[in-house]
C-alpha cells in the first residue's frame, strides 16, 4: 500500500497512542486501530484496559454495548466479556466455553497518553516508549496538555510524511506558524534505530504570524524548529524562539520555548487517528494556542485527505518526483518498511518440529 511495498500496511509490534489518558473513564471508547476494532475503558479500580471491539457471536460492536462492573455486556444478545477478554456469561446457555473470548491488548499509561501494543503481547517492551524527559513533557518548568483528537480520512503515512517534511510550514501554514525560512534553511538529520530527527536553525528570520497574534515580539528572531520521530507513530516537535544576537535590549534571550506532540495511529487502510498535544513554560499562553492551532491542524488534515482522494483517482503506484527536502520522509518510510519486512520474515519462519 502506497508509499510502501505491496502487501505492507503498518508495523504491528510497536506502541501506538490509543487515547489521551484523560479520555479514559467508565464510558466505553470505540476505536479502530490497525484494522481491528478496539474498546477502551477503566476498570472500577482505575486500571485502563483495551479489548477487542467485536462480539464474536454476531459481530455487534462492543463499543456500543454497556459496562457492568468491569464486564462488557454485548447490547445484542447479552454475552459478557471480562477485562481480560474472557467470556464470563452467555445468557442463553449454561456453559461458557474457554475458547469463547475476545482479544485483549497491552495498554500502558505513559505521559499524557495511553499506548497500545497490537502485535505479539510477549514482545510489548515499555522501554521502547519515548522518554518523557527527552521529549520535554517532564522538563522543569514545562506544562503539558492534551489538545485534540481527530479522525483523518487518509492513510496514516501521509500524515507521517507531513510531519517528517516541515518545509510545508512555509506554504500550508504561511498565515500562522510558518515563514519562508522553514523551507530555505538547511536541515540537519539524525538517525538511530527506531528514531529519526530533523532540525533547522534560522537566524534573523521573520517571526511567524502567531507571534503577533499572541501579543509577543514580532520583529526578526532566531528560531529552531524540528521534529523527532519515534517509530512507528509518534512525533515530538521543537519550537524555540529567541531575540536575535544583534537585538539592542535582549540579545539572544529566549522569547518562548514550546514542544508539540503528534501521535499518528493507523486505523484502516484509508484512515488514521491523529492526537495533538503541547507543552510550554507559558501555561496561560497555551489557552490561546488551543484555539489558535485548531485551524492549523485542520490544514494538515485537509492536505492529507485531499492526497488520499487523489490516490483514489490515480491509483496505488504513482510516480513521485522527489526533491531535496524529501530526505527525512523517505528515510522514515524506509525505516518503517524495514520493520514491516522483519515482522513478515519472522511470521514466515517454520514452526519448530
Amino acid at each position: 500500500m502506497y508509499p510502501f511495498r505491496e502487501g505492507s500496511f503498518a508495523v504491528r509490534n510497536g506502541w501506538y497512542v490509543a487515547a489521551f489518558r484523560n479520555e479514559l473513564g467508565r464510558d466505553l471508547i470505540a476505536r479502530t486501530i490497525l484494522n481491528q476494532p478496539v474498546v477502551l475503558y477503566r476498570k472500577e479500580d482505575g486500571e485502563a484496559v483495551a479489548v477487542g471491539g467485536r462480539c464474536p457471536h454476531r459481530h455487534f460492536p462492543l463499543g456500543k454495548s454497556c459496562l457492568t462492573g468491569d464486564t462488557i455486556v454485548c447490547g445484542y444478545h447479552g454475552i459478557a466479556f471480562g477485562a481480560d477478554g474472557q467470556c464470563v456469561d452467555i445468557p442463553s446457555q449454561n456453559v461458557v466455553p474457554r475458547a469463547y473470548r475476545i482479544p485483549s491488548y497491552p495498554l500502558v499509561e505513559h505521559g499524557l497518553w495511553a499506548w497500545i501494543w497490537m502485535g505479539d503481547a510477549d514482545k510489548a517492551d515499555i522501554s521502547l516508549l519515548p522518554d518523557l524527559d527527552e521529549i520535554g513533557v517532564t522538563a522543569p518548568g514545562m506544562v503539558a496538555r492534551p489538545f485534540y483528537v481527530q479522525e483523518v480520512l487518509g492513510r496514516y503515512q501521509l500524515l507521517n510524511d507531513n510531519l517528517l517534511d516541515l518545509s510545508h510550514l512555509a506554504y500550508l501554514h504561511a498565515s500562522s506558524i510558518g515563514t519562508a525560512e522553514n523551507a530555505s534553511a538547511p536541515e540537519v538529520l539524525t538517525k538511530r534505530p527506531g528514531f529519526l530527527s530533523c532540525r533547522r536553525t534560522m537566524r534573523n528570520a521573520d517571526a511567524p504570524a502567531v507571534m503577533a497574534a499572541a501579543g509577543r515580539y514580532a520583529g526578526k528572531i532566531d528560531r529552531v524548529t524540528g521534529m523527532d520521530f519515534y517509530l512507528p507513530g509518534f512525533h515530538a516537535g521543537i519550537g524555540d524562539m529567541a531575540y536575535p544576537q544583534d537585538h539592542a535590549e535582549h540579545p539572544g534571550e529566549t522569547i518562548v520555548t514550546s514542544r508539540v506532540f503528534h501521535a499518528v495511529t493507523p486505523a484502516t487502510h484509508g484512515s488514521c487517528i491523529y492526537f495533538f498535544a503541547m507543552a510550554s513554560e507559558d501555561e496561560a499562553g497555551m489557552d490561546f494556542m488551543f484555539d489558535y492551532l485548531r485551524p492549523v491542524l485542520e490544514e494538515d488534515k485537509f492536505a492529507t485527505e485531499e492526497i488520499e482522494k487523489m490516490l483514489a483517482v490515480i491509483g496505488e503506484n504513482p510516480d513521485e518526483l522527489l526533491i531535496k527536502t524529501d530526505r527525512n520522509a523517505v528515510e522514515g518510510r524506509r525505516m518503517l518498511q524495514a520493520m514491516m519486512d522483519a515482522e513478515r520474515a519472522v511470521a514466515a519462519e517454520p514452526l519448530p518440529a
